[in-house]
C-alpha cells in the first residue's frame, strides 16, 4: 500500500453539516480499501485564482495509505459531487 494526500476544495456556500457528511463519504470511501491516517478540515480560505466563480473555498486535506487502483473510484466522486470545486491526490513520501 502507498501513502497518499488528498487536498480537496469545496464550494464555500455548502452548509457545514453537508461538508460533515461529504467527508465521511471520503473516508467510507478511502477506509473500504485503505486506511484514513488524518483529516484536516482548514475551513474557508481565499483561492489565489477564481475556480467556477468562487473566490474563496472550504478546503479538506486527506491523509491516507491505500491501494493505486483506488486513486482512480476517490477521483472519479469528486468529480461527480457539485459540491467539490477542485481537488488533487498525489502520491506522499
Amino acid at each position: 500500500m502507498n501513502k497518499y494526500e488528498s487536498v480537496v476544495i469545496i464550494d464555500p456556500s455548502v452548509e457545514e453539516e453537508k461538508i460533515k457528511e461529504l467527508s465521511q463519504k471520503f473516508t467510507d470511501i478511502i477506509n473500504h480499501d485503505g486506511k484514513v491516517e488524518k483529516l484536516e478540515e482548514l475551513g474557508k480560505k481565499k483561492l489565489a485564482y477564481e475556480v467556477k466563480k468562487n473566490k474563496e473555498g472550504y478546503y479538506l486535506i486527506i491523509n491516507f495509505e491505500s491501494n493505486p487502483q483506488l486513486i482512480t473510484e476517490l477521483e472519479r466522486n469528486y468529480r461527480i459531487m457539485d459540491e467539490v470545486i477542485k481537488f488533487i491526490t498525489v502520491k506522499a513520501q
